[in-house]
């Protein structure tokens, strides 16, 4: 058991207007929200201040040297990193409230629930999706700068049970998009480390990628919804081998 602790909420942003100001009240959990923008040309700034929230402003130097840098500027030394595009849950909300009077280990991960074209998944490998948010920043550092950066603690992680909600997409055209500007940066990632392209893998990877998503990881209960997150993830696979090949 350790004493009671202080948590800042940081939010890394550009042009979040549309997804801001819920992100920031979903933070009740927490004694200070920073966001670190990196030069929105909307009212995102604006808004975040007005929610409360301690904005500074930071060009854009990758996923995690920004969430890097956000811890830094933090007045706590406990971070609640969030994407703009996420909400705390009324029931994480209040179990780290609780968790914050006697806090164990380094860190803290949750479920992630993400809400798809009108509906929440609970199958197609999206759903614990669980992720690690929740640190002490003398024990833990973010790595990675293109498109899955991931957050490494030295210590033990303490597993909430509420849920992290998930706004990912605004359409199906929002998704495929996504998926353009994603799979770019993922080659780009896979060619500096070396990788090199392969015809087999982008043969057999989408296929299984899709098996995968849609059977065994039960995606067929998601109805509809599963059928086409399976289709754009071997979508998503097939660009980013065919990038890599090129």
């Amino acid at each position: 058991m350790g004493n009671a602790v202080s948590i800042t909420g940081t939010i890394i942003t550009h042009n979040e207007e549309s997804h801001i100001a819920e992100a920031i009240s979903s933070l009740s959990c927490c004694d200070e929200v920073l966001v670190v923008d990196s030069h929105s040309t909307d009212r995102t700034r604006e808004i975040a201040e007005r929610c409360g929230a301690r904005v500074v402003t930071r060009d854009w130097d990758g996923y995690s040297r920004q969430k890097n840098f956000a811890a830094e500027k933090a007045h706590h030394d406990w971070i609640l990193s969030l994407d703009a595009d996420e909400r705390v849950s009324a029931e994480l909300a209040s179990e780290i409230a609780q968790w914050k009077k006697a806090p164990q280990g380094a860190g803290g991960s949750m479920p992630r629930r993400a809400f798809y074209l009108g509906a929440w998944i609970r199958h197609s490998g999206w759903y614990p999706d669980r992720k690690l948010r929740l640190y002490d920043r003398r024990r833990g550092r973010w790595r990675g700068d293109y498109v899955h950066e991931t957050l490494d603690v030295d210590g033990a992680v303490t597993p909430f049970t509420g849920d992290l909600l998930h706004f990912p997409y605004h359409s199906w055209d929002d998704h495929q998009q996504r998926i353009e500007r994603y799979t770019k940066l993922a080659a780009d990632a896979a060619r500096k480390s070396g990788k090199r392209g392969n015809i087999l893998r982008l043969l057999a990877a989408p296929p299984l990628t899709f098996m995968k998503a849609y059977l065994l990881k039960a995606g067929f209960l998601d109805g509809w919804r599963g059928l086409l997150i399976a289709a754009a993830g071997a979508r998503y696979v097939f660009q980013r081998e065919l990038r890599i090949l090129r």
